[in-house]
């Protein structure tokens, strides 16, 4: 069970939220806030796993409250201003809700965070089976197995994904390389990470895999033969 508060000067715009939460039976809606200072002072005492929050509030606005709160919570911003969702981007947020917000659009946005809570809560006790990337102001939820390869271009990558559009993400490589399973995937090159059981064959200082012919970076090379031969 998530355990959520929303934050929101307007009451009307909470009883939206209790309605949709109530509708939803993973989620529960503990307590809601129409002055931010107060849901910052409960949430000192009380953490939460998810917080629903407005941006444009009096006293302290959505997006200093989330930068103050000194949790790992899950954000869902709710807001009338589409100019903020860059900002919430930067923050991390689950997703960014537009009022009026309708049911079968915060559906979607619980489902995330469901997933990404059960994500966080599997990683604690076994592997898993899929990685959780921020892409076009969301959360990409990539299962491992579908992964073809990853192409990092400058501060952006690629990652190109079976029966699926490709994914553009605003990361480095050696972030990438830190949510990868070591033993499932490898990088090649600055600019490819590979899964390991999707190599074809090597000849020189070349890989092949269905898709295409990777080079292997002279940096790299000890370490892909080294473990190739393995």
């Amino acid at each position: 069970m998530i355990n959520a508060i929303a934050i929101d000067d307007e009451p009307l715009a909470l009883k939206v939220i209790i309605s949709h939460c109530e509708k939803i039976d993973f989620v529960d809606l503990q307590k809601t806030f129409t002055h931010p200072t107060e849901a910052l002072k409960y949430l000192r005492k009380y953490p939460v796993d998810l917080l629903f929050v407005d941006i444009q509030m009096p006293s302290i606005n959505g997006i200093n409250l989330v930068k103050a709160i000194q949790q790992n919570t899950m954000i869902i911003f709710t807001t009338a201003f589409s100019e903020y969702a860059v900002v919430s981007y930067e923050l991390n947020a689950i997703d960014y809700l537009l009022k009026p917000i309708n049911f079968s659009r915060f559906s979607k946005a619980l489902d995330k965070a469901n997933d990404f809570f059960k994500y966080i809560n599997e990683q604690n006790c076994t592997e898993g089976k899929y990685i959780f990337i921020r892409a076009d102001y969301s959360l990409a939820k990539i299962p491992l197995a579908d992964i073809l390869f990853i192409e990092g271009l400058a501060d952006y990558l690629k990652i190109f994904i079976r029966n699926r559009k490709t994914i553009v993400a605003r990361m480095t490589m050696n972030d990438m390389v830190e949510k990868l399973p070591a033993k499932d995937f490898i990088r090649v090159h600055r600019s490819f990470i590979l899964p390991i059981d999707r190599i074809e064959s090597v000849r020189s200082n070349s890989i092949t895999i269905p898709e295409r012919a990777i080079p292997v970076g002279k940096t790299y090379i000890k370490d892909f033969n080294g473990r190739y031969k393995q």
